[in-house]
């Protein structure tokens, strides 16, 4: 896994765009294949200070600047100032001290992505708390087990009933001595609480912190077995965010604040959208908080917020796509949405093309029908998502060639990327104007990516986690001893240095014939499909290859509605031949993917979706396999039957 390799060869740059001149990775290669790649970083690191200075630093350089927007009660945008943050942290932080709490002790926070959760983020920093993040859909027992693991010895929830669900648990958290919930007021209280301690006390604790301070304990989501408690530090944090916002200048460095802006849905629970957060206040972009998902509450914060940039992951891309096609259809324009979709396409791969060297660009006739193409479809698409959106930042698996290429062609540039939680976020991402469609980018600046012998991905850079939070060992045990992360993913490097996923490395399957198999692609092509909500590929020890679909609950009503079928329940569905007729088309193209032998050969479909809920994803929409194939052994059994 650390096989000797030959020196780097020879760095190039290039500096065809405005903004900061980007530098193309340097490369290693061993056996003809490229196995190391390495951008140096773009940001000096932080040698003093913390995250908790941020808001303090942001109100003395630009006390009037607009850091932050909140949704008010009737449903309008109130935009916060950076010294308007700065007080609010001030006053959360001195409530946390008033109660008792002490530099390094742990605070737990459940919440969906509300404007609180940043600011008790931040207040927990200047108090000299580290922040652990709690998904507001865990259960009770991973509620209890992150609490206990991480010795918290207080909780906020944003509901009653969370705070509730906990109650018959308490007894085994000694170490839990505070519970708040923000539906109740609590933070209004802690800050009147805080008004006794004077703002010195704060100065004081942020003066303890440094880079190498613990900030948060990150639990990964767990598709196998116990969420382990990741251990960041406000360096790593720095390392990240800094480089992220020097190579993204389109999104971080417009030349007025006020031109870009950043509408957050992820969880702040999950790495991705913590790092986001951090990103805007660090660059005083921005920032506004939309805590549901669902198309009634999403599509007017969308539109009062108007954001310029979305953080998202590929399901969401493609769910806004296949509304559209849907809804084209219903209208009967699906012809005409059609051919603009291979306009966008062709329009985006003859842009990229361009843009490495590849090609002369998008001809004539391509823009004529570009610009035809605009209003009819285009801007319905960049209208949904608030309007101004010109950028999208990806990540969480991969999105596929056509679908970037497609949004490209539409007027949005995606900027996808590939990380982990215990590498702060991003290691790879799309550098601006160097798009390679397909692929999770370069190294994020200061990052080395390597490809072990096995093809696992291994990662090294100043944003690697110190290491994994064990109690039981007396603190923390590393993660890369020998300077490599283990990624647990395969993937391979291209001659410039892009990097492409291929699939985990425990979830290769090994069929019977001995052909190895990477599900993910063909999980990932087939999700995109409209009427297919989730798809888990199987065959190991087995014959052949075959998949378990289930539905898309929109994609299916609408699908019935324009072919003049009743209404009804999923398990009447999942022998409709004609369904089947069409699910089998989309396998057909999935199969063009791969080989022969990798190929599905048989598929079934289960009259129920995978659910978090039910077990069968985690929070972060990650496939749960060992439970899936527990629940559906009978139907994944009878795809191998005679």
């Amino acid at each position: 896994m650390s096989t000797p390799l030959p020196s780097f060869a020879a760095s190039a740059a290039f500096d065809d765009a405005p903004g900061p001149v980007l530098v193309q990775p340097e490369t290693r290669r061993l056996d003809g294949a490229v196995r190391e790649a390495y951008v140096p970083p773009f940001a000096p690191p932080v040698r003093h200070g913390s995250l908790a200075d941020l808001p303090f630093d942001n109100a003395s350089a630009a006390p009037q600047a607009v850091v932050l927007s909140r949704r008010t009660e009737d449903g309008r945008w109130a935009d916060v100032t950076a010294t308007q943050f700065a007080d609010q942290v001030l006053a959360l932080a001195k409530g946390l001290i008033a109660e008792g709490l002490v530099p390094g002790d742990r605070i737990a926070i459940m919440a969906r992505t509300t404007y609180e959760w940043t600011l008790l983020d931040f207040a927990a920093w200047a108090a000299g708390l580290v922040t652990v993040p709690v998904y507001p859909t865990s259960s009770v027992f991973q509620v209890r087990w992150i609490l206990q693991d991480s010795g918290a010895v207080a909780l906020v929830t944003e509901t009653t009933g969370q705070a509730a669900a906990l109650g018959p648990e308490l007894d085994r958290l000694p170490d839990l001595r505070h519970m708040w919930v923000m539906e109740k007021d609590h933070l209004d209280r802690l800050v009147e609480r805080g008004e006794t301690v004077p703002d010195q006390e704060v100065a004081v604790r942020r003066g303890m912190l440094g880079p190498d301070t613990l900030a948060t304990l990150i639990y990964t989501s767990g598709t196998t077995g116990r969420p382990k408690g990741c251990v960041l530090t406000h360096g790593n944090f720095f390392a990240e965010v800094d480089n992220a916002i020097e190579l993204l200048y389109p999104i971080f460095k417009a030349r007025s604040a006020q031109e870009v802006s950043v509408l957050l849905f992820l969880p702040m629970s999950h790495v991705f959208g913590r790092m986001v957060a951090v990103a805007c206040v660090r660059a005083r972009v921005r920032l506004g908080h939309a805590p549901s998902l669902k198309a009634e509450d999403l599509l007017p914060d969308l539109a009062g917020f108007r954001p310029t940039c979305l953080p998202a992951i590929p399901y969401m891309l493609e769910k806004i796509f296949n509304t559209a096609r849907a809804k084209a259809e219903a209208g009967g324009r699906e012809s005409s949405f059609d051919r603009a979709v291979s306009v966008a396409i062709r329009y985006g791969e003859a842009v990229e093309a361009k843009q490495t060297g590849t090609g002369s660009g998008p001809s004539r006739a391509l823009r004529t029908a570009r610009t035809f193409y605009d209003p009819l479809v285009y801007r319905r698409i960049r209208n949904a998502m608030g309007g101004r959106v010109r950028h999208a930042i990806c990540g969480g698996s991969p999105l596929g060639r056509r679908l970037a290429a497609f949004y490209a062609g539409a007027g949005i540039e995606i900027y996808e990327g590939y990380g982990l939680t215990e590498t702060t976020g991003a290691a790879t991402v799309t550098p601006p104007l160097k798009p390679r469609l397909g692929t999770v980018g370069w190294p994020l600046p200061g990052t080395k990516v390597r490809i072990a012998a096995d093809g696992e991905i291994l990662l090294s850079g100043e944003q690697v986690l110190r290491g994994y939070w064990d109690p039981a060992a007396g603190g923390v045990t590393p993660a890369a001893p020998d300077g490599w992360l283990a990624t647990g993913d395969i993937g391979s490097l291209d001659d410039e240095g892009y990097l492409t996923i291929t699939g985990r490395k425990k979830e290769l399957l090994i069929t019977a014939g001995g052909k190895s198999v990477a599900p993910a692609p063909l999980e990932n092509w087939l999700r995109s499909h409209p009427l297919i909500s989730q798809c888990i590929v199987l065959g190991d020890n087995r014959p052949y290859i075959s998949a378990l679909i289930t539905l898309d609950p929109d994609g299916i009503t609408h699908w019935r509605q324009m072919n003049g079928k009743h209404p009804v329940p999923a398990e009447l569905l999942v022998n409709d031949e004609e369904l089947h007729h069409i699910l089998q088309r989309a396998i057909d193209e999935a199969n063009k993917l791969v080989s022969r032998p990798e190929s599905i050969r048989r598929f079934a479909v289960l009259p129920v979706d995978f659910t978090e809920e039910a077990g069968h994803l985690t929070p972060s929409m990650k496939l749960r396999r060992g439970e899936i194939l527990r629940d559906f052994a009978a139907e994944a059994e009878g795809l191998y039957g005679r």
